[in-house]
């Protein structure tokens, strides 16, 4: 009788070491399964460059991570030059710039998609002490290059003029000058980066001079117009305005799922009618010109 009781517990206990392993098995299974599941949610998307374009793409980012948990939005700046190389490298999935591909020297424009989710003006500022709010095209040309040195030149004060230029493969800089300069060279001076360097510099330089996308002009800095136009909005969507550009959003090659969802969103009329007119751009719908990578505008 007491074997037949050990055998009893024996088998009893062995069973319950089945059924628990096998709950064991099952939870780690699930464990497992959620883990492997919660990591294939989210994906990264990188954009990188323009610094011009960089605000609107950094508050579109944050309203849409908010709905799309699946993607991880990363915004940074550097300059159009380098958005254009880094996702042509396949660095990043995204490259900002205020050019086209084909205006940036060492790209391969035909391996990246365009994007164009907005309009930037561009104008030349001043610092606020500079008594100085209309230039001709003529003068802002000769100040670039060093022709004219003074403010007292051009109806200002008796004060020397600081330039400030943006760096080599900087989108803003390439506009400037090409609607600006036309082909002649600019003055050696300081450089920055970024249209934000910009902004504090010549907010806190006697005499400066420099250049900014509309969205990084501020009551602290005087804005300058060309030839009695104003840079507004209205004068940029005619042409009447010059300097001006297209924010690109390239990829290489089509874009993976979730990246062509942020890309569709940045086109959404609550972006093109709310964020874009909001932060100092000008959305696709306003324009009533175009302009091509040779620099050619023609009406819609």
């Amino acid at each position: 009788m007491k074997n037949k009781v050990i055998a009893s517990t024996i088998v009893t206990m062995g069973l319950v070491g089945l059924l628990l392993g096998g709950c064991s098995s099952s939870s780690n299974s699930k464990s497992k399964s959620s883990s492997t599941s919660t990591s294939a949610k989210t994906t990264k998307v990188t954009a990188v460059g323009s610094t011009a374009l960089q605000p609107l793409v950094e508050q579109a980012a944050t309203d849409y991570q908010k709905d799309h948990k699946d993607t991880t939005l990363t915004v940074q700046g550097g300059g159009s030059g380098t958005g254009l190389s880094q996702v042509q490298q396949g660095a990043v999935q995204i490259g900002n710039s205020d050019i086209f591909a084909e205006q940036q020297s060492g790209v391969k424009a035909k391996k990246l998609v365009d994007h164009q989710v907005a309009v930037v003006g561009m104008a030349p500022v001043v610092n606020k002490k500079v008594d100085v709010t209309n230039l001709s095209m003529a003068q802002l040309r000769d100040i670039f290059t060093g022709k004219i040195k003074n403010w007292k030149e051009v109806g200002g004060q008796d004060q020397k003029i600081t330039v400030i230029n943006r760096a080599q493969g900087s989108g803003t800089r390439a506009t400037f000058e090409a609607a600006v300069l036309k082909g002649e060279k600019a003055i050696t001076s300081q450089e920055q980066d970024s249209n934000g360097t910009v902004q504090k510099l010549v907010t806190s330089t006697p005499g400066a001079i420099s250049y900014l996308a509309f969205s990084y002009i501020k009551p602290d800095i005087q804005a300058v117009g060309i030839d009695h136009v104003k840079p507004t909005d209205a004068n940029v969507t005619t042409n009447k305005w010059k300097i001006w550009s297209y924010e690109h959003m390239y990829t290489k090659g089509q874009p993976n799922k979730q990246t062509a969802q942020f890309l569709k969103y940045m086109l959404t009329t609550k972006i093109q009618k709310g964020l874009v007119k909001n932060l100092g751009y000008i959305n696709m719908q306003s324009m009533k010109v175009t302009k091509n990578a040779q620099n050619v505008v023609s009406a819609k």
